[in-house]
Formats: C-alpha cells, structure tokens, sequence
C-alpha cells in the first residue's frame, strides 16, 4: 500500500532530528547505552514503557478537548514562582559553605525564570481581552523563560568544567552575576529580534514547533548532568541527592517542552501537562536542595566531634559524654568506668615503617575499639596515640575484661606491624566524681601499666645480654 505523503513528511521529520542528535552526541549505540546503564535492556524497556504512557497522556488530553481557567494557570506561575524564590534563598546558603557555582547560578536563572513567566502572565490578560485568536498566541514570556533557564543550565555546566574556583568568593559571585546577565541578555535578544510572535498551528502534528529548542537544550543539559552525576559516583561516592536532582529537573523540563509541543491553544489539557511538569521540577529541585542541606549540616555536626582519622569521637565528644554519663550516675547510683588505652611503640612504628603505616596503625586500632564495643560505649581518640572507652554502667572489673579482650584482638591481627596496647582504668564513684578527676585517675594508672612494663622489658633484655 502506498504511503500517503503527510505521513511519510509526518516520519520524517522525527527521524531526521534523531540523526541530528546523534551526530552532535555519538553514534546510537552510545545513546542506547546510556539509557541501559550497563545493565541489560531492562531499563531502556522501563523508559520506553514509561515514554509511551507520557505521550499518551499527551495525546488523550489533546484528543479529549480538556480545557483549564486561567485562573488556575495563575496560581500555577505564581506557586512556581515562589517556589523559585525559596529554591533561590537555600542555594545562596549552599553557596556560601560549599562555593557550589552551579547552585549559584541556578539560583538566579530559577528567580529571573519564575519572575518573568510569572510577569507574563499578568501581560498575558490584556492579550486575552482581545479576542479567542489571542489562545493561539504563545507567551513570549514563557519562550523566554524556559530557554533562558535551559541556557544556564548549560551554562552552570561549562562554568564548573573550564573556568578555575577563585580564592575569593566575590569574584566567583560576580562571574556567575555575569553569566547568568550574558545569558538572559542573548536568549531576550534572540526572541526579541523574531520577525513575528509564535503562533500554536491548531492543524498541524507538531502545533509549536519552537518548543523543540528549549526541549533539546534541556535534553542536553539531562544528558551532561546525568554524565556528571554517574562520574561522581564512581570516583568519590559522594554524589548527593541534589546532584540527581539536576539530572531529574532537566529531564522534567524536557518532558514540559514535549507536552506544550502538541498544544493546540492556551489552557488546553497539553498546556496544564506541561505547566505541571514544570512546576514539579521545581518542586523536586527545592525538595533535594533542603535535604541535601540536612545532610551537609549532618556532616558539619558528625565532623565537629569525630576524629577525622579514626573517624571516633574525639575530645570534646569525649568529656561530654562523660559529663552526660557523670549526672545520669548521680540519679540511678550506678557506676560506669573509663578506659584509657595508649599505643605501645608508636614512634618505633613510624621509625621504622613511616607516618604512613603509623597512622594505619591508630586507625586499626579505632576499629578495634569501635568494632569490640557495645552500643552504648563510646569509643573516643584522647590525643595522640592515646585513646579512651567511655563504658555505661560498668564497674571496674567489666572494664577490665573489655581492655583485655581489645589486646587479644590486636595480638590476633595477622598486619604488620603488630600492635599492643597499655589500659589505664578508673571509675565512678570511687576514682572521683568529675571528668577531669576520672580521666587523671586512669591516667595514673595507664602510667603505671607502662612503667612496669617498661621494667619487665628491660629485665628480659638484661637476661638475654647474660
């Protein structure tokens, strides 16, 4: 049968902007791949199926005739407006601890994004007072808007990757103030200079083609923030959630420009699918940003009392655990002792081995001592070599079995070079009724420890020598 020439042109024109795409990003089995993340065809099945119902979604809201009120496209602009604000405010924060470049520039195009769209709609009433032709009109100020945003989005990218981090935050502020003004100032320029306003085409398959150049420029910046993403997972792990979230929020903003791509008039059911989507990448962008700022905060606490080499807690989460354990004593009369532990022979090791292999040596033993204790026990580095074990509800006898399994462990750790500690142990009441009387207690008697076997070491070198 032969193919009727619309369809034919219909066909067309989706698979010449597939070879385009490929030719600017690879060959198809690239493109294929990143959709399968090396894990078989299952997850391309997935996108495709999920694909598929999107545009059918699409589809049934354009064939079924469902229409919106402007009214409810306000509150729309206007929620993702403030949403863009508040989005805006965190990321000025996370700027300011983390000098995050592209959370600053995203913050302005997120605010001048929402400012504009919202701005346009107000201009967008007097339009409508005009007669039911002014529905086929496309706002400029959502043309602008979107492009502008997939711009810097771009943008933000291109700045990380070939521009240095100054050493001075108001330089990196003025730059990002630069680029954000180059790119609202090209893309207003760009739709400015057009020889007539878009029109949607209410006949035609594709009813506003323009959206496709939004639509690619957040493809792209989907693709190259989920390349960044994956890159960050591998070398360091430490890719957040924020940093999926880029990915998500292009890749929603890329489906909103699919959606209006098939709307035939202002307010139809395509237009509200695609303001919606929107809406939730901003949504979804705000969400990430304030948990992710949890987790930042989180890590600020955890490293204000860990130990950045042992990762235990260090002295000042010590003596307040003490002070906490101290008045939680005083109420159930019920002791718990103090365990102080120094490494034997430590500048031996580093004399012989190097810093290296001495600073593997403290943290095995912080693992030993983390992995050895209950839960309630607070393992803690003193300074140094020294180490302490805050052991609730313990009398010294259990602190004195505790000690003596942790140097059996480290007498069956196979690495070299092999470990030994000295225990000093005090408790509470009868060693004091402070930290300060605690810890020298057990000082004295980690001391003692020592010294003998300082002087049993010394008797068996004599020996040897006889």
């Amino acid at each position: 049968m032969p193919v009727e020439k619309g369809t034919d042109v219909l066909f067309q024109a989706p698979a010449g902007f597939l070879r385009c795409l490929g030719d600017v990003l690879g060959d198809w089995a690239k493109i294929t791949g990143f959709f399968r993340k090396d894990r078989g065809h299952l997850p391309a099945i997935a996108y495709g199926v999920f694909g598929f119902l999107y545009l059918a979604v699409i589809f049934y809201s354009r064939q079924a005739n469902i229409f919106g009120s402007p009214m409810t496209y306000m509150f729309l602009e206007v929620g993702g407006s403030l949403l863009c604000f508040c989005y805006a405010a965190n990321a000025l924060v996370r700027f300011r601890g983390t000098h995050d470049r592209i959370a600053l520039i995203l913050a302005f195009g997120f605010v001048l994004s929402g400012t504009i769209e919202t701005i346009g709609y107000f201009g967008l009433n007097d339009l409508l007072h005009t007669g039911a032709v002014a529905l086929t009109h496309v706002p400029m100020g959502w043309m602008v808007g979107r492009t502008m945003l997939a711009v810097l989005l771009l943008a933000a990218l291109a700045v990380e990757r070939f521009i240095p981090i100054a050493r001075q935050p108001s330089r990196e502020t003025a730059g990002a103030l630069f680029v954000v003004a180059a790119g609202a100032y090209i893309t207003s320029a760009a739709f400015m200079a057009a020889p007539a306003t878009p029109v949607a085409k209410a006949g035609s398959f594709f009813s506003r083609p323009w959206e496709l150049l939004p639509g690619c420029l957040f493809v792209l910046a989907a693709i190259f923030f989920h390349q960044r993403y994956r890159k960050e997972k591998k070398n360091d792990s430490d890719a957040s959630l924020y940093d999926y979230s880029l990915f998500l929020v292009a890749l929603l903003n890329a489906g909103c420009h699919v959606a209006a791509l098939f709307s035939r008039r202002l307010f139809d059911g395509p237009f509200f699918f695609a303001e919606l989507n929107k809406v939730a990448s901003y949504a979804i962008m705000l969400g990430a940003a304030l948990i992710d700022q949890a987790r930042l905060f989180d890590q600020v606490r955890s490293m204000a009392v860990s130990d950045p080499l042992t990762g235990l807690a260090n002295y000042r989460r010590l003596i307040a655990v003490i002070e906490s354990e101290l008045d939680r004593s005083r109420r159930t009369r019920r002791p718990f002792s103090i365990v102080l532990l120094d490494m034997d022979g430590l500048k031996a090791i580093n004399d012989r081995y190097g810093h290296l292999v001495g600073s593997r040596a403290l943290v095995r033993l912080g693992k030993t001592l983390k992995h050895h204790s209950r839960a309630i026990d607070t393992p803690a580095r003193y300074g140094g070599d020294e180490f302490a074990l805050v052991l609730p509800e313990a009398p010294k006898e259990i602190a004195s079995r505790v000690a003596g399994r942790i140097r059996e462990r480290l007498a069956l750790d196979n690495e070299e070079p092999a470990l030994s500690v000295s225990a000093g142990i005090a408790a509470y009441p009868e060693d004091g009724d402070s930290a300060e009387k605690l810890l020298a207690a057990a000082d004295r008697a980690l001391y003692r420890m020592k010294h003998r076997g300082s002087a049993i070491n010394s008797i068996t070198r004599i020996a040897a020598c006889l």
